[in-house]
């Protein structure tokens, strides 16, 4: 009764008290929420890791697989964890897609269309993570006394792999990709990548609009064998081929009048946005700025190294009895349980350092990558083309500078275009 009475004293305040009262107790109830389950901290808690590597021990009991064959137990382990942050992710997704993004004019998604996105992306990360870490697992059992360094080169190759065979063979099962038409804009593409030596093979549009219209413009691939990819929200002078009679990626063709009902076109919001061919070459100009003051190989280099420190440490500190016991893991030491605790807990304070240092780094890459754009003539083609692009997705301009210090991997938009103003003037 207590605490009902408290309650019930609440409502005698005054209504600025009661405004206050409810603005406090609604951010402490998202910081708890934050702190416990978006993070997943309340696993920690509760005991939920000890509890789930049982449970996947009793379902592999269950299938005939002893305490001995752990790595199928891991691999159980992961499904399941993958499974509930999936599940428990789900509701927010849900509401940053449907409430949010909606209320903005951003979604284009139905319901039917989010659930099918969802399902087909836990299925190919699956496909990927569960014979990854089967193989990384191995190699950790049979190294020897050097086996961080064939995991590096493990986790290395696959990256690698990944990274080329990803736009071709794993986003297309998502969105869909078509070669940018004939035509100036392409042309002046061609004209620019030449005039730095950009080794480009392939310009594609991808239907981000169906999805949403936020935009966004980049490039991939190794050596002589580049390709540009361009969202079509990013385009003002662009229109999506056949756009009404396309099927949805990864789907079967559909006949006509079948698949994208009136709901699905609905969903497209008529507001003209985009860039035009000036400025979307200006975009362009920053992106291969990034390539060609070798940002994208800087940030490889950083990523390999930080790789192979973390896999050092964790040789060193994987045999460590009281990390597992401080865990709730008294009598085992499963190895994927040991990379979980040193790699996500362990090393959280330094994670965060590190974070913080590419955070910095990342933003004196965005100013050269402008100031290469300068180079090229299009200061003031990107100048405009950031104002707009600010304004199609609703960005606000003005940041607190060490709100923004910490946080933002790209400096706010007055100082890059304080940063451009004087060539723009030029």
């Amino acid at each position: 009764m207590g605490m009902w009475a408290s309650v019930d004293a609440m409502w005698d305040f005054p209504a600025e008290k009661r405004i206050f009262g409810a603005v406090l107790l609604f951010s402490w109830t998202v910081y708890l929420w934050e702190t416990f389950l978006a993070q997943r901290q309340f696993i920690l808690l509760f005991g939920g890791i000890p509890y789930l590597w049982r449970l996947s021990g009793r379902f592999c009991s269950s299938a005939g697989f002893g305490p001995e064959y752990e790595i199928i137990q891991s691999l159980v382990f992961l499904l399941l964890a993958t499974l509930f942050s999936a599940l428990t992710g789900l509701p927010w997704s849900l509401y940053n897609t449907f409430v949010i993004e909606e209320k903005h004019g951003f979604n284009h998604q139905t319901l039917e269309f989010f659930m099918k996105d969802a399902i087909k992306k836990f299925i190919v990360t699956q496909c990927i993570l569960l014979p990854v870490s089967s193989l990384l697992l191995y190699i950790i059992k049979i190294g020897g006394d050097y086996f961080f360094i064939y995991a590096w080169l493990f986790t290395l190759v696959v990256s690698l792999v990944l990274v080329t065979i990803y736009a071709d063979y794993i986003a297309p099962l998502f969105d869909k990709f078509t070669p940018l038409p004939e035509g100036k804009l392409k042309q002046e593409i061609e004209v620019m990548a030449k005039s730095i030596d950009f080794p480009l093979t392939k310009v594609y549009v991808v239907e981000g609009s169906k999805r949403s219209s936020h935009s966004n413009a980049y490039f991939y691939g190794f050596f002589k064998n580049k390709r540009i990819v361009l969202f079509d929200t990013l385009l003002e002078e662009y229109s999506v081929p056949n756009k009404d009679n396309q099927e949805e990626p990864g789907l079967e063709p559909r006949n006509e009048g079948e698949g994208d009902s009136e709901e699905v076109k609905s969903k497209v919001k008529n507001k003209k946005q985009g860039c035009k061919n000036e400025e979307v070459l200006a975009v362009l100009g920053h992106e291969l700025g990034h390539w060609k003051l070798g940002h994208t190989v800087k940030n490889i280099i950083i990523s390999q190294m930080n790789s192979f420190l973390c896999f050092f440490l964790f040789a060193v500190l994987i045999g460590r009895r009281e990390l597992f016991a401080a865990f709730g893991f008294y009598d085992s030491q499963p190895t994927l349980i040991g990379l979980l605790i040193i790699f996500q807990f362990i090393f959280s304070p330094y994670n965060e350092v590190l974070s913080f240092c590419l955070t910095v780094l990342s933003r004196r890459f965005e100013f050269q990558a402008d100031a290469f754009a300068k180079k090229l003539g299009k200061a003031k083609d990107l100048y405009s083309a950031l104002i707009k692009l600010n304004k199609d997705n609703l960005g606000f301009p003005v940041s607190d500078w060490l709100f923004s210090t910490w946080h933002y991997s790209h400096p706010p938009l007055l100082e890059r275009l304080q940063a451009l103003k004087n060539a723009k003037r030029d």
